[in-house]
């Protein structure tokens, strides 16, 4: 047997459906798993694929072994500040996604970290092994791996507990009218199109800090500080702001004066303490060149 393990960030109207968006499996697939009982919720099975699930709910789905469920090990170069026996930290390149989803199964950091690393912790099962936490596909930028599951359980705590820092730079549409602020407004699953997140009264607490770094009129560069951990949180946030992320295909404008694959959101500079050790540890990563060299067009223009 062969099981997922899954943690609902926000409550879901559909039980199958969320299964379907973070395994990796199709959702007819995920709906005969729960018909046939090899789903739980909160360690109570599933009874109706239609369920509702509530936000911080734990999910697990049991696989037999004549279900296909391999990831590959791939050898596509990666980006490894640092590695030692526990954790191994990574700057993550523009379109590649962490970890296979929505049959996506090829291309992805875990299928990288597989070729690269031997060890990784088993925590998130078959599909996420060793991902403590995430980028957006189109987010470059820091990442920390476990390769044991104390190290995991570590690091996680320190995610939760708001003792691991994770700073972003962001280009962003428009003039910001204050120097720095916060955004506290919880973030949940869009009441009108699903696929998308959105600042909900029925969401979760989510906390933004943010710094102006850099004015360019039309646009600004920002500094953004996660307190909190919601899915696309900065992106979310910088559009309730009236200010989205530059080139944000699925929160931004619908014309971007720049040739970009995505936004220009870059996870910059990640401290923590290693989860074993108990060493203080900070890392950064420069920006991409794409990101600079729109920086380089609007410093220009201003000259």
């Amino acid at each position: 047997m062969r099981r997922i393990e899954l943690v609902c960030e926000s409550e879901v109207r559909r039980l199958d459906l969320f299964i379907a968006e973070n395994s990796g499996l199709t959702r007819s697939h995920v709906q005969k798993l729960i018909e046939s009982g090899n789903v739980t919720v909160d360690g109570k099975t599933a009874v109706k694929p239609s369920v509702s699930v509530k936000a911080d709910a734990r999910i697990s789905v049991i696989l037999s072994e004549e279900i296909p469920l391999d990831i590959v090990a791939e050898n596509i170069p990666l980006d490894i500040l640092y590695e030692d026996g526990d954790i191994a930290v990574i700057n993550k390149p523009q379109g590649m996604t962490v970890h296979p989803a929505n049959n996506v199964y090829t291309g992805t950091l875990v299928n990288a970290l597989l070729y690269r690393i031997k060890d990784l912790s088993g925590i998130n099962g078959v599909l996420r092994p060793g991902i403590v936490h995430r980028l957006d596909k189109d987010t470059s930028g820091l990442l920390v791996v476990a390769k044991n599951d104390r190290a995991h359980v570590e690091l996680q705590r320190q995610i939760q507990s708001k003792q691991c820092r994770r700073i972003y730079l962001a280009l962003c549409e428009g003039n910001f009218k204050e120097d720095r602020g916060c955004v506290n407004r919880p973030i949940g699953r869009s009441h009108t199109d699903r696929k998308k997140m959105d600042v909900v009264e029925d969401g979760r607490n989510a906390v933004t800090e943010y710094v102006v770094k850099e004015r360019f009129g039309d646009y600004t560069l920002v500094q953004f500080e996660l307190k909190t951990g919601r899915t696309h949180q900065i992106r979310v946030h910088a559009k309730y702001l009236g200010h989205p992320v530059v080139g944000d295909k699925t929160y931004g404008y619908a014309k971007c004066r720049f040739a970009l694959n995505g936004q220009l959101l870059h996870a910059q500079t990640l401290t923590f303490t290693h989860p074993i050790t108990g060493e203080s540890m900070s890392f950064s990563a420069p920006l991409p060149d794409y990101f600079q060299k729109v920086l380089s067009v609007l410093r220009n223009k201003n000259n």
